[in-house]
């Protein structure tokens, strides 16, 4: 019945029971029995664990940050929710702390942190496939988001609009309210987020799997609410998702969820360093801030535009744009000529091709001339020619703000001190700005816990390095940056009229220390604005124990 996929109806179905380890299943989406049973039996199977002896323990206990790396008594592959279940029930029986890896992308030690015992390595549960059961599209929380791309567009021409990087794991993405290059056109991912499932941790220690719906009726509602925007690693281990479009209809999955451009319009430019003078740098920040702010409410055909601006140390020798429109919309390449115009309005300096690396943007000369290309193709070409990316041996640090307005003469004046400094040179220190408004504005700010829908760009600050005698510098250089430009604001980007505080997806420990950030506002408000104490509520109800933790994951509420 369509009333029972829609999780009109809930049941409560035991997959072992007491005598089993007290695991529950409780859903409002009416999965049926068989396909429990059978999630079970391949609970029989072994599982992989790899412990130190292992010659694969090394590669497993780092991410991609190779800053943070762990020694755990052992990395735990599960490939089903059930063998979630068993990993779940005996580090809790057992008193050790776990963590979850999804794609490794933690920029924090929020994952490999030296006091965790088990990490329990998502990266099997990869598959993409549609489920009848909840009309909807199925992620597991391992997929890359590359690869759910490709499944997704290959066999029913649909998308959901993820992120760029291609590596990245769907389970703390998405839970994260991820952002994308089609957010501006189709909004955040999370805002085709039907349902996920969660596998929980009662007060009594009893484990349980959740399946939580956006049904309003559903009693699992703030749960699901929970992880469009609150971040992995705060209630559970997510074990899967379910993408359906608000509003579609039918059983069709290529009706389920939007369709991406068939052909994209792209475009690389850079202007050179060499003749950036303050007044000509902060015309060119000025002017992308203005578009952004003047473009923030959607609903226009510059929606189908979104735009990074790569604001690269001086030691890099330029300063890059990159532009990606629809093509198939009408007159997709006026919509670029005039951003490109409204981005040189006022700059005396010619732009040249994007001929250097930067930050997380590979060189891309052959774009000076917008190139259509299909969307898929556009797609991997964005994401795999990352050179960061790639490069499995950089540390980093990195930092972010999201901005309503165009950066005030202070913070721009601050912005090229720092980026033209001589004491450091790395020609990866940068700061990327990158497109938010449109269909993200589309969106109630406490629709999801994503609440940043005001915001007009977001800005990454973001360095790397290799040997560690570099460490110390690239800290500094990158705290004295951040924390300079929000000097009158206590250090940070603190929700106002001009900043909308921190993308969580993009954590930073720093914000939680009190010599970073001297304002009256904690860093939960930051990344989470008044959405806070709804997610402690969440946390209260499904991680009473507080199981799931890390620096800043939701705090259980005091009594």
């Amino acid at each position: 019945m369509a009333q029972d996929r829609d999780g009109i109806r809930r049941r409560n179905l035991l997959t072992g029971g007491a005598a089993a380890g007290g695991a529950a299943l409780l859903t409002g989406a009416g999965l049926p029995t068989p396909a429990l049973a059978a999630d079970g039996a391949a609970a029989a199977e072994p599982i992989t664990v790899v412990t130190p002896a292992d010659k694969r323990y090394q590669d497993l206990v780092r991410g991609w940050n190779q800053r943070w790396v762990a020694s755990p008594d052992s990395v735990v592959l599960a490939e089903n929710t059930a063998q979630v279940v068993q990993v779940v029930r005996k580090a809790v029986a057992g008193g050790k702390r776990l963590t979850v890896r999804g794609g490794g992308h933690c920029w924090e030690d929020w994952v490999f942190n030296p006091d965790v015992r088990v990490i329990l390595d998502m990266t099997k549960m990869n598959k993409v496939y549609y489920d009848a059961r909840m009309n909807a599209v199925a992620v597991e929380a391992g997929a890359q988001l590359l690869n759910v791309y490709e499944r997704m567009y290959r066999t029913w021409g649909v998308v959901i609009p993820a992120g760029m990087c291609f590596q990245v794991g769907a389970g703390g993405h998405v839970s994260g309210g991820g952002w994308g290059l089609l957010c501006r056109k189709l909004g955040l991912v999370v805002d085709h987020l039907y349902a996920v499932e969660v596998v929980t941790v009662a007060a009594d220690g009893t484990v349980r799997t959740v399946v939580a719906t956006r049904e309003a009726s559903d009693p699992d509602h703030d749960l699901w609410w929970a992880h469009t925007g609150g971040g992995g690693g705060n209630f559970g281990v997510i074990t899967r998702f379910w993408f359906r479009s608000p509003g579609a209809t039918g059983t069709d999955p290529s009706a389920l969820l939007p369709q991406p451009p068939a052909e994209v319009l792209v475009s690389a430019v850079s202007w050179p360093w060499a003749e950036m003078t303050e007044e000509r740098f902060a015309r060119l920040v000025k002017n992308y801030g203005d578009w952004h702010a003047e473009n923030l409410a959607p609903g226009t055909p510059n929606d189908n535009l979104v735009s990074m601006l790569a604001l690269n140390h001086k030691s890099n020798g330029y300063i890059g744009l990159i532009t990606q429109v629809d093509a198939t919309v009408p007159n997709a390449d006026r919509i670029l000529d005039d951003f490109l115009t409204a981005m040189t309005a006022g700059l005396d300096v010619a732009h040249e091709p994007l001929t250097t690396h930067m930050g997380e943007l590979s060189a891309m000369p052959e774009l000076a001339e917008p190139r259509r290309m299909p969307w898929l193709q556009a797609a991997r070409y964005l994401g795999t020619t990352n050179p960061t990316l790639n490069d499995p041996s950089l540390k980093g640090d990195f930092k972010s703000a999201y901005y309503r307005t165009a950066l005030p003469d202070a913070h721009i004046h601050e912005f090229y001190r720092h980026l033209t400094r001589t004491d450091l040179v790395n020609p990866t220190a940068s700061v990327l700005f990158s497109s938010f408004g449109g269909q993200v504005n589309a969106v109630a700010p406490d629709a999801t816990a994503a609440p940043h829908r005001a915001a007009a760009y977001k800005a990454a600050w973001m360095i790397w390095w290799t040997d560690p005698a570099d460490e110390v510098t690239s800290l500094a250089w990158i705290r004295e940056f951040f924390h300079g430009v929000y000097a009158e604001t206590g250090g940070v980007p603190v929700p106002n009229a001009v900043t909308d505080g921190c993308y969580v997806n993009y954590p930073d420990i720093d914000l939680h220390d009190p010599a970073y950030n001297r304002s009256a506002v904690p860093w939960y408000t930051l990344y989470y604005k008044n959405a806070y104490p709804r997610l402690q509520r969440v946390k209260a109800a499904y991680d009473p124990g507080n199981v799931f933790h890390h620096s800043q994951s939701v705090r259980v509420p005091k009594p």
